[in-house]
């Protein structure tokens, strides 16, 4: 087909925000789901994830995470949770295929694209937005995601809707948000912290801190009304890890803080150590048809630092990069 012919079929379906969204809806599941319901497991993480997903529907104990009569103390049980649903939802019980597993991922993934062109929204025009979100779908990390059973794509979406939130935030400049859009946010951390604990806190805390120490305040951020938010936060996520607690008898706490998140800080898990800089020279692969126009802008970005909506997109990149760049074990999901 001609180019132009394709450019006149993108801006057509890219028309409205309707067409948009459905446009991104049709082209993420074009992307995603090749090979998703006839691919073996095909990274030893998500058999884990599967077997103690498995373990839990047919036990029916969702409070303890176990493989076989081993302990996995690694995640919250957020993940779980979302694929016991879909296994149930199935009607097929535990031995639902494999692809039922994977759905809680595939959603995930299909929504960082709608989120995405919905957070663009906030900083830019329209067509820009659909072009940074129908990019995206297009890349080759996230289409791995897609097609995997883990956290790592419903972390992201949490992640991306809350920035959401923020943008509008920053960019409204002292006017009130929804009460929608505040929920959404709350809700993002609860559903980010039961997928993954800190890692949600930790990528969304430092934008607020990098975002606060360039406004020379913080006051901007009690327009998420934090006290009402915080409370709905821990009434969702408690329960849960007092729970695992007292059943585990404090090993829980000990074995994913202790030995497998400050563990990957110290070292390189399970042959995975690399040393700073690799996320960089990674992302001009996995991050794939993303990293042309990047480049290509670089110059344009430094032009426009001082512009508000750049300087909230590198405060929610730099800040987590510099972090995950210095910790010692390296996954390329990990940015």
């Amino acid at each position: 087909m001609p180019v132009s012919k394709l450019v006149e079929f993108y801006e057509a379906a890219t028309r409205d925000h309707v067409r948009t969204v459905a446009f991104l809806v049709v082209l993420s599941l074009g992307c995603f789901l090749s090979g998703f319901f006839s691919l073996p497991p095909i990274d030893r993480d998500e058999a884990r994830f599967v077997q103690a997903t498995k373990q839990m529907v047919e036990s029916g104990d969702y409070i303890d995470i176990r493989i076989q009569d081993e302990v996995r103390y690694k995640k919250p049980a957020g993940i779980y949770w979302l694929q016991a649903a879909a296994v149930q939802a199935s009607g097929q019980g535990a031995q639902a295929p494999i692809w039922v597993y994977r759905l809680p991922s595939l959603i995930a993934a299909v929504s960082i694209v709608l989120l995405t062109y919905w957070t663009a929204l906030a900083l830019v025009s329209r067509p820009a937005a659909a072009l940074a979100a129908t990019m995206l779908a297009a890349v080759l990390l996230l289409g791995v995601e897609a097609r995997l059973a883990k956290t790592d794509a419903v972390l992201c979406a949490t992640i991306v809707a809350a920035m959401g939130v923020l943008a509008r935030l920053v960019m409204a400049r002292g006017e009130k948000l929804p009460h929608w859009q505040v929920a959404v946010f709350w809700a993002s951390a609860a559903l980010g912290i039961l997928v993954k604990g800190p890692i949600w806190l930790m990528v969304v805390g430092l934008a607020i801190a990098a975002v606060s120490l360039l406004e020379r305040s913080c006051s901007w951020i009690f327009r998420l009304r934090p006290l009402i938010g915080l409370i709905c936060v821990l009434a969702a996520v408690v329960p849960w890890f007092v729970a695992i607690m007292i059943v585990s008898d404090g090993a829980f706490l000990k074995l994913s803080l202790g030995q497998d998140m400050l563990g990957k800080v110290a070292s390189g898990q399970e042959s995975h150590g690399a040393p700073p800089g690799t996320y960089l020279g990674a992302f001009l692969i996995t991050s794939w048809p993303m990293v042309a126009p990047v480049l290509l802008s670089l110059g344009w970005i430094w032009r426009r630092r001082t512009a508000l909506e750049v300087r909230f997109l590198l405060c929610w990149i730099v800040p987590s990069w510099i972090v995950f760049e210095l910790v010692a074990t390296k996954l390329p999901h990990y940015v």
